[in-house]
């Protein structure tokens, strides 16, 4: 036995946002079949006002607004600086106060890009991409050994740059936490 459900909601026809459309809807009304025009043609050509838009404003050029994952802000992170410390040592012969200055702009950007939802783990990954960067710029001896002390040597005299970018970050992201924090409980 067949129990049929009443929905609340007229079927919505129109296709999803993302999803390429599909062929046409059958229309209400069939095709005269003398009609040299198809069936789109035929359409209603007034304009109905769409619910909630908005009347159409100059469109404002807008900085990126991305928002990446924990995980995402990692490696955006990571890479920005290991590709930073690979062009330091190729234009400035491993400059380790450019190498400290360009860290500054990536950290900003780390935790300001990362989900709301993720926000605390860009003060975490900010000092695992410093190192990870330093690599290239490290001065070390042959073999792993020395790149391991250049690197050490590295962390130790250029902690005023590590410690200054982990502290922006961490500003940054405890105000949009709490800003985050006080929006959800107005909401709910």
């Amino acid at each position: 036995m067949e129990q049929d459900q009443h929905g609340t909601r007229p079927p919505n026809e129109r296709p999803r946002r993302g999803k390429p459309p599909s062929s046409p809807a059958p229309s209400a009304h069939p095709p005269a079949p003398s009609s040299p025009l198809p069936s789109q043609a035929r359409r209603r050509t007034t304009a109905r006002p769409v619910r909630g838009a908005r009347p159409a404003q100059p469109q404002v050029r807008r900085l990126p607004d991305p928002r990446l994952t924990g995980l995402g802000s990692g490696l955006f992170c990571i890479a920005t600086m290991f590709l930073l410390g690979c062009l330091d040592q190729l234009l400035f012969g491993a400059s380790p106060t450019v190498y400290g200055v360009l860290f500054l702009p990536v950290c900003v950007l780390t935790a300001l890009w990362v989900r709301a939802g993720d926000v605390l783990t860009a003060p975490v990954v900010v000092p695992i991409a410093f190192a990870v960067g330093l690599l290239p710029v490290a001065e070390g001896g042959g073999g792993p050994a020395g790149r391991l002390m250049g690197l050490v040597t590295g962390l130790a005299t250029q902690a005023g740059w590590l410690y200054g970018g982990t502290l922006v970050a961490g500003v940054l992201v405890l105000v949009r936490r709490v800003r985050w924090v006080r929006r959800r409980r107005r909401r709910g």
